[in-house]
């Protein structure tokens, strides 16, 4: 038996691995789903929540340029960062192109890397002007727009860094990503304990990691066009900000009957 989220069922196991790493697994509520793994280790409490603030001392329900995710105090720590870049260098493909969704002033992708062609898409114009790492970039608020300008096909991985909190239709989002990838393809959704509470969706404030791990998880799987997910815990060893990540595979098209 498990607990039950959005129709999944998550449930804990424990590997027989020298590490003695904790295997959380989640299986979708349909007949015949295969479960998911994720290997994490879940002995953090929950997300900090944070709030911007007026001089007056009120809520600024402005905040938020590139979500959120530029801000100081919504950042991760270098630690985190050097994860998050570590595990970019060991699943995007080399010489590919690579699209940066909800991007902003940096991508921490690994700058050796030789990739093909770099594309960003965010909400802050002079962020994504800034950013070394972006080849091109569009504007866009995917909160008011999933639609991405992208041809099928048209990328060879993706990555949504510190963000899919922010996002108000992350099922749409995901599911037009895999579109614009080809078969196969990575997507990596990489988040930790930080949240700015004012723009985050509200089951986000609500959850523990594990929580986030399995919500993530069910937005990839409701897509209904990725397959191979996976949850990762890729928190840094010796303390710091933990990092979390889900990956999945694309499909390409939407299978008939999709939906989130």
């Amino acid at each position: 038996m498990g607990l039950r989220l959005g129709g999944w069922r998550i449930g804990h196991a424990r590997r027989e691995k020298r590490t003695g790493v904790r295997e959380t697994w989640v299986a979708a509520g349909l007949s015949g789903s295969a479960p998911v793994p994720i290997s994490a280790q879940m002995a953090r409490p929950g997300i900090t929540l944070l709030f911007h603030t007026t001089a007056e001392g009120a809520v600024d329900p402005a905040f938020g340029p590139s979500f959120g995710c530029d801000e100081p105090f919504a950042r991760i720590d270098s630690a985190a960062i050097a994860a998050v870049t570590n595990l970019y260098r060991e699943v995007l493909p080399q010489g590919g192109a690579i699209l940066d969704v909800m991007s902003g002033w940096v991508s921490h992708l690994p700058p050796e890397a030789p990739y093909r062609r770099v594309v960003g898409i965010g909400i802050e114009r002079r962020a994504l002007s800034e950013n070394p790492f972006l080849d091109e970039w569009r504007v866009q608020d995917l909160n008011r727009n999933p639609i991405l300008p992208f041809a099928s096909g048209e990328f060879d991985g993706a990555t949504i860094c510190v963000a899919i909190q922010y996002l108000a239709r992350p099922g749409e989002v995901i599911r037009e990503i895999s579109r614009v990838l080809r078969p196969g393809a990575p997507l990596i959704v990489t988040f930790s304990d930080r949240c700015v509470a004012t723009k985050a969706i509200a089951c986000w404030c609500l959850l523990d990691e594990t929580g986030h791990l399995c919500l993530v998880a069910q937005h990839f799987a409701a897509a209904g066009n990725w397959a191979d997910i996976r949850c990762l815990d890729r928190t840094p060893p010796g303390g710091g900000r933990p990092l979390y990540a889900v990956i999945g595979r694309s499909l390409g098209v939407v299978p008939p009957g999709a939906s989130d």
